[in-house]
């Protein structure tokens, strides 16, 4: 078969995944099963791979898809946990009482303090936890929601520790160690290091639109949410937009270059979040004047749902900020202690694994889980259990937090198994190995690699974050999408002989900005602020700041290539 059949067989899995999901509106949980389902055939009656070979591949991805699944297991918990102990509710009181213009508490809310948590926590707890927090405070509906899911891009590569980078391009680390032997002139010699390269690229590749971004989406909300529809109310508050900017970019920028992926957006989020908040309060930077959206009776129909400014709760104080916020410094400390290898935590905790080697007696095919060293155990579910000391919950309320917190697993757990195994279907489908891969076609992605490369030629760079808020857009995790596609973007580099650290870092970019338009951050979204049966309307809001945020991740990525690697060209 040729190169392009094979490369239009090996997206067929995808576009039945968006088709399902976007087409249908079916929920991921039965959406990811056909894909996987699709692969499957695909890889036995187009590959020639063994239906056992396959089921392995399968169970391989599935042991991923546990180790991903206990980060967001812990980073629910923490939520639940603050939730119940009323920890959740005094932070938010804190946050009412800092500005009463609509524009400051947008930076402060949906831009800083989703930051923060996104660091902390990820997997699209930061967009339902902050707007409703701006519902509460007087923003429609539609409007908190359409600024927490953009907001929710630029922190993304970053979040929850690092996940989408040290998990997320776990499949790669084989070809990074071929590639420091193989290939003159890589700034890398491990694999660690490589995350490392990677994260500092990919902030770099952020750093226009940490600063554009905020400025944009108040203009967009002013434009299309004020009682003036004018894009000047909100550019008006540009000042303030920079100030939050420089405030998150310099930790961000610090820890991404000179520490690694697992602190940059916790770090920036809370230095950022203390210091914007302490401006705010002082007036520096602040608008003169105090804008507001205006009169709700005159509000647009679709801008409300079931749940109003109106009928929303008023946050109390159940116990000091600091006690409230000390689950979270917790968490940032301990992290910090874990992941500094001088320390000596990092080595002890990552050695301690459960490994499966030779699955279903295929010896190339394993997997394992460093249960101590996800960030889902240590600290996300130890800070959880300190919490029911340190907020003095009472057995009903710890019974509760757990309760909802099992129960929301359900969905992603389902979802995740089964993305995760067609990831894991994907890059096994290129084995060397005559028995299994009779026609000894190369994998599915690096099928279609070679056929965009040919197609694209060395403008690839790009186009290259659009695949990777593709990714995002369908699996509903950048952690997911960049171990659908971290593979893809490596061969298609290769294939053009672009950097790889470069494109791979255009792929992380992408998936975070694909946070935007994720269907699943769109659902939750909607539930929290009573827009259900809207996500339509919101998808139509969100594409714009999406594709604005992919032309100049292409642009500064195509820069990249071309003033460190001007021989390429």
């Amino acid at each position: 078969m040729s190169l392009e059949l094979l490369a239009i067989v090996a997206v067929l899995p995808i576009m039945v995944a968006l088709v399902l999901m976007v087409g249908l509106r079916w929920p991921a949980t039965k959406a990811m099963p056909l894909a996987w389902l699709t692969a499957a055939a695909a890889a036995v009656w187009v590959w020639g791979l063994p239906v056992k070979y396959v089921a392995a591949l399968t169970l391989q991805g599935f042991v991923t898809a546990v180790g991903i699944l206990i980060i967001v297991f812990g980073a629910i918990i923490i939520l639940y946990t603050l939730k119940y102990s009323g920890g959740m509710e005094t932070i938010q009181h804190g946050m009412q009482n800092i500005s009463r213009d609509r524009r400051v508490q947008a930076i402060i809310i949906g831009y800083m303090f989703a930051a923060f948590i996104e660091g902390a926590a990820g997997f699209g707890t930061p967009a339902a936890l902050a707007a409703p927090l701006l519902l509460s405070l007087g923003f429609p509906p539609l409007a908190a929601a359409v600024l927490c899911l953009v907001f929710n891009s630029f922190p993304v590569t970053f979040g929850a520790v690092g996940t989408p980078i040290i998990l997320g391009l776990k499949f790669l680390h084989p070809l990074v160690n071929q590639a420091v032997t193989d290939v003159p002139g890589l700034n890398y010699t491990n694999v660690e290091q490589f995350n490392l390269v990677i994260g500092q690229w990919a902030a770099v590749m952020h750093l226009a639109m940490i600063f554009i971004l905020p400025i944009f989406m108040l203009g967009f909300i002013t434009r299309f949410f004020g009682a003036a529809r004018s894009w000047r109310d909100g550019f008006a508050a540009w000042k303030f937009c920079i100030f939050a900017a420089v405030s998150f970019t310099v930790p961000y920028l610090a820890f991404a270059w000179f520490v690694g992926p697992e602190f940059p957006s916790l770090i920036g989020g809370l230095v950022g979040l203390g210091i914007v908040i302490f401006g705010a309060k002082k007036g520096f930077c602040v608008p003169q004047d105090v804008w507001d959206f205006g009169d709700e009776s005159k509000w647009e129909p679709e801008w409300t749902g079931d749940i109003t400014s109106s009928n929303t709760c008023e946050f109390k104080c159940h116990m000091s900020q600091f006690r409230a916020w000390l689950p979270y410094i917790l968490i940032g400390l301990i992290l910090v202690i874990t992941r500094i290898p001088e320390l000596g935590f990092k080595g002890l905790l990552s050695g301690q694994s459960i490994a499966w080697k030779g699955i279903l007696g295929y010896q190339d095919v394993s997997a394992s889980i460093a249960y101590l060293y996800l960030p889902g155990t240590i600290p996300f579910t130890l800070v959880a259990l300190l919490t029911i000391l340190l907020h003095g919950m009472k057995g009903e309320a710890v019974k509760k937090a757990w309760g909802e917190s099992f129960a929301k697993m359900k969905n992603p757990t389902i979802a995740l198994f089964f993305a995760v195994g067609l990831v894991s279907i994907f890059r096994g489908s290129g084995v060397v190995d005559a028995l299994l891969n009779p026609n000894a076609y190369p994998s599915m992605p690096l099928a279609m690699a070679k056929t965009v490369a040919a197609i694209t030629g060395s403008a690839w760079p790009m186009f290259a974050s659009f695949v990777g808020g593709l990714g995002s857009f369908i699996t509903g995790s950048n952690t997911v999408s960049d171990l659908l596609f971290a593979e893809f973007q490596w061969g298609v580099a290769s294939q053009l002989d672009l950097p790889r650290q470069i494109i791979v870092a255009a792929q992380v970019a992408g998936g975070a900005m694909g946070n935007m338009i994720c269907i699943h951050n769109i659902v939750a979204v909607c539930a929290v602020v009573g827009l259900s049966g809207m996500e339509g309307t919101i998808l139509k809001r969100t594409v714009w700041p999406f594709l604005l945020y992919g032309t100049v991740v292409g642009i500064v990525a195509t820069l990249m290539c071309f003033v460190f690697f001007p021989t390429l060209f």
